[in-house]
């Protein structure tokens, strides 16, 4: 007899095994597209000012209202940081944190997000040029996974205090490709 524990041990690992299956996923319905945002440091610009970034919501989030963004951008002593969810104490204890990694591929040229290595609990020092791979924390429910996105840091400005980047987001549950238009994996 299948206990409940039972039945929820057999849900997740066949969630799990879906998302390595890129047969098994729902078709894709949202594009992928670049776009880009500016954030203001945590400290030494206005409240009003947005210094975090949601990888889901593809948009800048003010820290005073929301724990619901994957990375915030600081200054500390002119070197540019980004600061992953769970380094600044608000991470999943247990799961997937949402986290970046560097690559020496260039912006348009990367096809699709990695699984694994994301840094997640320590400061990333950025400059102008850096790209990075994203990983959300956990917002796809059904299949327990997160979602992934790149990112090329335009600009760092020290005086206003301010990051700019471009980004592309694919917002498909299961789906890696960081390429424009309706993924197809």
């Amino acid at each position: 007899m299948l206990t409940a524990r039972h039945v929820l041990t057999l849900a997740a690992a066949v969630a799990i095994w879906a998302c390595g299956s890129g047969s098994s996923l729902p078709t894709a319905t949202v594009e992928n597209f670049v776009d880009s945002v500016q954030l203001g440091a945590i400290t030494g610009t206005p409240l009003t000012t947005p210094s975090a970034f949601s990888i889901p919501d593809r948009q800048a989030v003010r820290t005073d209202r929301s724990s619901a963004f994957d990375f915030a951008f600081e200054l500390v002593g002119g070197q540019a940081q980004l600061l992953p969810l769970q380094y600044l104490g608000v991470g999943a204890l247990t799961g997937v944190n949402p986290g970046l990694q560097f690559t020496s591929i260039p912006f348009d040229s990367v096809r699709s997000a990695e699984k694994n290595d994301y840094v997640t609990d320590s400061v990333i020092v950025i400059k102008p040029g850096d790209v990075l791979l994203a990983r959300s924390r956990l917002v796809c429910t059904s299949l327990s996974v997160p979602q992934y996105g790149k990112l090329e840091i335009t600009a760092i400005d020290t005086v206003a205090r301010t990051v700019r980047f471009r980004y592309l987001v694919n917002n498909n549950c299961g789906y890696a490709s960081l390429q424009p238009g309706l993924p197809r994996d």
